[in-house]
């Protein structure tokens, strides 16, 4: 199993970036593919998740309305566009997969715990 992140960078506050991360090694649409972030001195934290079957998606507050996350399957990529980015936003951001369950929220997948697949982690700072 792989998972390739990139597009990170460094970004003004209100503007955008879109992070990608290539998946392999696994049956893609079988599986929660999610987004966290960890800044320097606080836990990491699940930022958006995809369940790839049916499309279900779940934002953690702080980003909802500005972050959306997205799936191309044929290309076994999942998406993180992030726009009216703020200095808070900085962070390593991870992207990571688990096996979809049966009857599981999506919410659920927003804890770290879940994740036996991550990917190497890929910088976005945002400057004020």
């Amino acid at each position: 199993v792989q998972l390739q992140a990139s597009g990170g960078g460094l970004a003004q506050a209100g503007g955008s970036l879109r992070l990608s991360c290539a998946a392999s090694g696994f049956t893609f649409d079988d599986y929660v593919l999610t987004w966290f972030r960890q800044a320097p001195g606080k836990e990491r934290e699940g930022v958006s998740c995809i369940k790839i079957s049916d499309g279900a998606t779940y934002y953690t507050d702080s980003v909802k309305g500005r972050f959306t996350i997205s799936s191309d399957n044929a290309k076994n990529t999942v998406y993180l566009q992030m726009n009216s980015l703020k200095p808070e936003d900085t962070a390593v951001y991870y992207c990571a997969a688990v096996l979809a369950g049966f009857g599981i929220a999506t919410k659920t997948y927003m804890s770290p715990f879940m994740y036996n697949y991550w990917g190497q982690g890929t910088q976005v700072t945002v400057s004020s």
